[in-house]
């Protein structure tokens, strides 16, 4: 069965400088959850602690119930039923692939054995490559490896560290999803550590953002992307650029483009000064609408350009734009607003600052 993992206000520290504050979330049996932050913030150094493999100074780290750490208690490593998956893959190259992923089935008989390898190396789409050795195969090949041996001894926990990281763009984002179908057929509780929001969005049920040894925000991809409770975690998920806004006495908040209602009521009272989160899908374009804006940037992306807009106070916005309205740096291009979650944060002189 899936474990449910409970972390909760976990402190750590290497020597004398702190790396984890408090941090706490937890993952329900069957869930796979994500750790996304740059590099750090301490997404890893949670995975060695769920791992066994760092001490924690306070706070509990249990599975199903039961403490495997707190001060003063450490379940081992082996005993804690869990299995990683680590961005060098730390495949045996004496071993074939076969041996590899059998190599976690020790104490099973040998038809038990063969019979694993040979399901996994099914579902993780390597049915012919058993004999291979791990030189021999590519790097999307050597990790779908590394996931089968973790697989083996079917742990109630997998944990995963940067486990794409090694791979090119195209390759990253097949496998995660492939990765995510997989632990979803075995059903596996898995926690996944990274750096890469797409990875992050295509393959976790809950992801937390985490800075400077806390978690910012733990929330499904949808709500951190339109719905973000801190201006860093707006920041970070996504691409966005703020415009200046004012509370007004009916409780919308007037832009430069209009006047718009929040969610919900604004926290602060009329004529404060906010900060408003425009994302590129909130940016349409839309020749009939009378208000122009220039194109200062413009980034090919195949099915769209992501256009970088100036409105006529000099203001910026992004706008994600299908492909055939090719326009050129310069030109005036007609735009209207459609939010579905306005998202604001009280001003900040710095950031309108950067943006002039």
């Amino acid at each position: 069965m899936p474990a449910r993992l409970d972390f909760s206000d976990v402190t750590h520290a290497y020597e004398r400088t702190p790396v984890l504050q408090g941090v706490s979330f937890h993952v329900e049996p069957g869930m796979i959850a994500c750790l996304l932050g740059a590099s750090g913030c301490g997404k890893t150094t949670v995975l060695r602690c769920i791992a066994g493999f760092e001490p924690v100074r306070s706070g509990t780290v249990a599975l199903d119930g039961v403490v495997i750490s707190a001060k003063g208690v450490s379940v081992p490593p082996e005993p804690r039923s869990n299995e990683v998956v680590f961005q060098d893959y730390a495949l045996f190259p004496h071993l074939t692939v076969a041996g590899n992923i059998a190599f976690g089935l020790r104490g099973a008989t040998a038809a038990a054995r063969d019979a694993r390898v040979h399901e996994l190396l099914d579902i993780v789409g390597l049915a012919d490559l058993g004999p291979k050795y791990p030189q021999e195969l590519s790097g999307g090949q050597q990790q779908r490896v590394a996931l089968a041996r973790a697989l083996a001894p079917r742990p109630r926990l997998l944990l995963l560290d940067e486990p794409f990281s090694n791979l090119d763009v195209e390759m990253r984002e097949r496998l995660s999803i492939e990765v995510r179908d997989i632990l979803k057929r075995e059903k596996i509780t898995a926690v996944l550590v990274t750096h890469d929001q797409n990875e992050a969005f295509n393959i976790a049920d809950m992801v937390g953002i985490m800075k400077d040894g806390r978690i910012e925000q733990w929330d499904t991809p949808y709500r951190l992307y339109h719905e973000p409770l801190t201006r860093y975690a707006a920041d970070f998920i996504g691409q966005g650029l703020f415009l200046p806004g004012t509370v007004l006495d009916n409780g919308r908040i007037n832009l430069e483009l209009g006047a718009f209602l929040p969610d919900t009521t604004p926290p602060w009272p009329p004529g404060t000064a906010v900060d408003v989160l425009l994302r590129p899908d909130d940016v349409l374009h839309d020749d009939a609408s009378p208000l122009q804006a220039k194109v200062l940037h413009r980034a090919f992306r195949g099915a769209a350009f992501l256009y970088t807009l100036q409105l006529p106070d000099g203001g910026q916005v992004y706008s994600l734009v299908p492909s055939h309205h090719n326009h050129a740096i310069g030109e005036k291009i007609g735009i209207r607003l459609e939010i579905d979650h306005l998202v604001a944060f009280p001003r900040d002189p710095a950031i309108h600052a950067q943006q002039k």
